[in-house]
């Protein structure tokens, strides 16, 4: 739909006179924002000015409804922290973050998918050599992860920068424990031939984070919380587009209702079980605990126009 057409029909409830009155309002406001910004900047928000006015108009917005939303995004700015972004959250369970992210990332041959990156990265997490583990005291299954990061020819990628977090067996990540601990994260770099791999924790389901506004929302329109078992990734190289992506668990139950619409079909990966006492790739002796492996090949396509800029969304 074109922003003229947007503003081409009326509401069938507004009178021509009212309509009228109304479409001045919305050129008006508009006509504010012509002196100031870049280009982009006014096409942004010239867009944005009708697309929320065509709302208002088209829905007939009451005021007690609008009131009601500015306090909804208040208590949504009160419970924002450092380590918790409601704003975040809204965007996800609105399909905005993933809207965005398919937008800026054009599929470019067999490049790897991305997805939502989420509120709970953090910069400068401990790196650790090939074959490291990146669970750090986090309780959870041991799962052995690894796979090779190409480009779109076929050829290793030396030296990328592989980032992974996730949450633990209770759906923790380590921001949201009070004891400042650093756990379930990590970063290391892809080895001469491309190849990287990591001990890290089977991932577990676990709720978005539900106590505010958006869990509300939530409940009031009977969707789940719940977003489906799941590893974070972001992958960098020179001259190659940042890849921000999770892989899924194969046979989680909520692969076809994820609470933020991350999941990709091409992200969903097997992660193996291995019996109590089954040997290790590395020797490593896991005191006969049961475990699992994945495989998880990453593809980044070059760098250009349609390069994804990393924000954080769920």
């Amino acid at each position: 739909m074109s922003i003229d057409s947007i503003d081409a029909a009326p509401p069938a409830t507004a009178q021509t006179e009212q309509a009228v009155r109304e479409q001045a309002l919305v050129e008006e406001v508009i006509r504010s924002f012509a002196s100031g910004g870049s280009d982009r900047d006014r096409e942004v928000m010239n867009s944005l000015v009708r697309h929320l006015h065509a709302f208002i108009r088209d829905i007939r917005l009451t005021e007690d409804e609008w009131s009601k939303a500015i306090g909804f995004l208040t208590r949504a700015g009160h419970i924002t922290t450092d380590t918790r972004q409601e704003f975040v959250l809204l965007s996800d369970v609105l399909g905005a973050s993933m809207q965005t992210i398919a937008v800026n990332n054009e599929a470019v041959g067999d490049a790897t998918e991305a997805t939502v990156f989420g509120p709970f990265f953090v910069e400068n997490a401990p790196q650790i050599d090939i074959g490291g583990d990146i669970a750090g005291g986090a309780a959870g299954e041991p799962c052995w992860v690894e796979g090779t990061v190409r480009d779109t020819d076929g050829n290793p990628l030396p030296g990328a920068r592989i980032e992974v977090w996730e949450a633990d067996e209770d759906g923790f990540y380590d921001v949201q424990c009070s004891d400042g601990r650093t756990a379930a994260r990590a970063h290391l770099f892809a080895d001469k031939d491309g190849r990287y791999s990591f001990w890290g924790l089977t991932p577990t389901p676990y709720p978005i984070p539900y106590d505010g506004p958006v869990g509300q929302m939530l409940e009031h329109y009977g969707r789940s919380p719940i977003r489906a078992s799941h590893l974070h990734f972001m992958v960098s190289a020179p001259q190659k587009r940042t890849l921000v992506t999770h892989i899924f668990v194969d046979g989680c139950k909520y692969l076809d209702r994820d609470s933020v619409f991350g999941v990709k079909e091409s992200l969903i990966k097997e992660f193996a079980a291995q019996p109590a006492g089954t040997p290790t790739p590395d020797g490593r002796d896991l005191g006969g605990r049961e475990w699992t492996r994945a495989r998880f090949d990453i593809v980044l396509p070059p760098a250009g126009p349609s390069t994804a800029t990393a924000t954080k969304t769920s």
